[in-house]
């Protein structure tokens, strides 16, 4: 990882954190709220990064972007909660902690996932995301598109349904569903920044297109030759499960060569920055050479 890029990702997830505990601070400490906070702590801050990123790129400091970068991290973090739920994935360990079901329980974890997904409504919502209320409908309209039937939800529903699926999913079919599953939020945070700046989005667009792809091949051979304490969850699960994925169609070999192939159209994508997008560069770089 390089270190321009590591103390932006760092920078910009301590700015995410902070916000976010801003936006619970008046909640109180009912389980449903020690949940909520429990599920936004931890993890790269990859989504919020991307969203202020964009918005640098643009001309907008970070404290401009950071409440949609928040929203968008407050979004994952409940996808993340009911995705690890015993009606869903089942797992017991997420970012190297447990579950909030299994911290709680199965009641705590559902209102928990609940909670933070208004939150992120809430956030984009407010004045303090951007002073137009039409960028902000805009981006509340786009989020909404992109986690739901349409997008990340479709993505969850065509994975459960092709766990009992007599006959396992094509790569083109494994492609549409995880530009629902994985790619639809990254997507919506690589071109919130230029929807907040007024800009053209299309480059941004193609980067976290590219980019969303890569970032689920490289899950795909983590669960596959990862260390699940490095990994901070459990690892060997689509293997077992007899679940196809990109590593199971294309091999490890092949499918990191699809995944350094994504980087490469990601990179591409950024040639009307020139090296101002350096940063999001070196992120493409860093998603399909990380260990967790």
């Amino acid at each position: 990882m390089s270190v321009g890029f590591a103390s932006r990702l760092d920078e910009s997830a301590a700015a995410v954190r902070a916000r976010l505990d801003a936006a619970m601070a008046h909640l109180g400490d009912l389980p449903v709220v020690q949940g909520m906070r429990w599920a936004c702590a931890g993890g790269k801050g990859l989504r919020g990064f991307l969203v202020s990123e964009g918005a640098s790129l643009h001309g907008l400091p970070l404290e401009r972007s950071v409440t949609a970068a928040a929203a968008i991290e407050a979004l994952h973090a409940y996808s993340l909660v009911h995705d690890d739920l015993p009606c869903m994935d089942d797992d017991d360990l997420r970012r190297g902690r447990a579950t909030v079901h299994v911290k709680w329980d199965e009641a705590t974890a559902v209102l928990t996932g609940d909670a933070l997904q208004t939150l992120a409504f809430g956030l984009l919502s407010d004045p303090s995301c951007h002073p137009d209320p039409g960028v902000r409908v805009a981006l509340i309209a786009s989020m909404a598109e992109a986690a739901g039937a349409q997008g990340m939800v479709r993505g969850q529903a065509l994975d459960i349904a092709a766990e009992a699926a007599p006959v396992p999913l094509t790569l083109e079919q494994i492609t549409a569903l995880q530009a629902g599953k994985t790619g639809a939020l990254i997507r919506w945070s690589g071109a919130a920044g230029a929807v907040m700046a007024g800009a053209d989005p299309a480059p941004l667009d193609r980067y976290a297109a590219a980019l969303g792809l890569a970032f689920q091949i490289a899950d795909d051979l983590l669960d596959e030759t990862g260390d699940r304490v490095a990994v901070g969850k459990a690892v060997g699960k689509d293997a077992a499960a007899g679940k196809a994925t990109f590593v199971s169609l294309l091999g490890v070999a092949g499918a990191r060569d699809r995944a350094q192939a994504l980087v490469e159209a990601a990179c591409d994508a950024l040639s009307p920055y020139g090296g101002r997008a350096d940063a999001l560069r070196a992120c493409a770089k860093y998603v399909i050479s990380r260990d967790r």
